[in-house]
């Protein structure tokens, strides 16, 4: 089982520690950010979603034009499109980036960032609906009929859609903590994604996604996410978290922005938050500071230290099951550039390592 690197783009400059510059939709940006992460060895990049930000298809589609290799996941709300509609336009990116393309179902852990878009269900009706969507959204992708649904959410006649990925399956990407996300995604994730929680978190995590899946026949991968901070030593790794903590503390208080405001409703934040609340300083090097500092909106812990060590850190998730793993920095161009240097080669070679000793025990 090999390991899969994935980061993240953005469509402008900004960070909790870099005041956002350039244009919003900044189009040089995206496609530099884009083809950093390729030449950097990662393997999919993510396209996030806000209610107040650039369309993330167009995101994507303008980053695919600019790169040959790389993969991409984008992030999608049901609610706001007919999930018959989003199969059309999934197919279509699909078709658009050569067969590069996943997605990231999000239900939405913010009532009031889904109000921002018209959305007054609470989280449990949210949940059902994705259910619903999911199971519409694979029909429209497979079904080689035309077909009719009447659910509680949506409702279609004779509904077809011409055009199918060009990939013989769209990755489905889904996560949350809640009994509700774990029971839709054990009914149609292909890949489970976690926060960056520490590692007793973790294993109960995947060892209840797991299990969940498994009754109903199915497999299930895993991700999980962090802020790598890297430094030549221990000592200088360190020195650059606190620094990065001044930083978007003093930054978060002169602007008010959160880089993700506080998800109430999302168990997610809520695991992440009592983690940060639990101490700094988890496991070998995991580090929770700015997770607290912006209240678990986000994927917002860090591992800390030299390259070998967050390699180690990386490799006990691995051994948990999880063998995907979704970096960014706080530099996000220049962190992305240093990943590939020397973390994602190293990480890969241990895990190569580790995969031979198994295969000749």
């Amino acid at each position: 089982m090999s390991i899969q690197f994935l980061g993240m783009i953005g469509h402008r400059l900004a960070s909790e520690i870099i005041p956002a510059s350039g244009p919003l939709f900044d189009k040089n940006y995206i496609a530099d950010f884009a083809r950093a992460h390729e030449e950097a060895g990662f393997d999919r990049i993510l396209v996030g979603y806000w209610s107040d930000q650039p369309d993330g298809f167009l995101v994507t589609a303008h980053a695919a034009a600019n790169t040959s290799r790389i993969k991409f996941l984008l992030a999608h709300r049901p609610g706001f499109v007919s999930p018959t509609l989003a199969a059309r336009k999934l197919a279509s990116l699909d078709h658009l980036t050569d067969g590069r393309l996943a997605v990231h179902i999000i239900s939405g852990g913010s009532d009031s960032e889904q109000r921002r878009d018209g959305d007054f269900l609470n989280k449990a009706e949210r949940y059902a609906r994705t259910d619903e969507f999911l199971h519409v959204l694979n029909k429209s992708l497979t079904s080689a009929e035309a077909w009719d649904h009447q659910g509680e959410f949506y409702q279609a006649e004779q509904a077809f859609s011409a055009i199918k990925p060009l990939q013989s399956k769209l990755p489905v990407y889904f996560g949350g903590s809640s009994p509700e996300a774990i029971e839709v995604a054990a009914r149609h994730a292909d890949v489970f994604a976690l926060w960056g929680e520490p590692l007793q978190g973790a294993a109960e995590t995947v060892q209840t996604v797991r299990a969940a899946a498994a009754k109903r026949g199915r497999d299930i991968k895993f991700n999980i996410s962090f802020r790598p901070i890297i430094g030549k030593t221990e000592k200088e790794a360190w020195e650059r978290a606190e620094h990065i903590y001044q930083t978007a503390q003093k930054q978060l208080a002169e602007s008010g922005y959160t880089f993700g405001l506080p998800k109430p409703q999302s168990v997610g934040a809520q695991r992440l938050l009592a983690a940060a609340n639990a101490g700094d300083r988890h496991d070998k090097v995991l580090w929770t500071g700015v997770a607290k500092l912006v209240s678990g909106g986000y994927n917002s812990t860090a591992l800390v230290g030299t390259a070998d060590q967050v390699s180690d850190a990386l490799l006990d998730y691995y051994n948990l099951g999880i063998d995907s793993v979704l970096i960014r920095g706080f530099d996000p161009l220049n962190d992305a550039i240093e990943y590939g240097r020397e973390l994602l080669p190293l990480t890969r070679d241990k895990v190569a390592a580790l995969t031979r000793v198994k295969r000749s025990a």
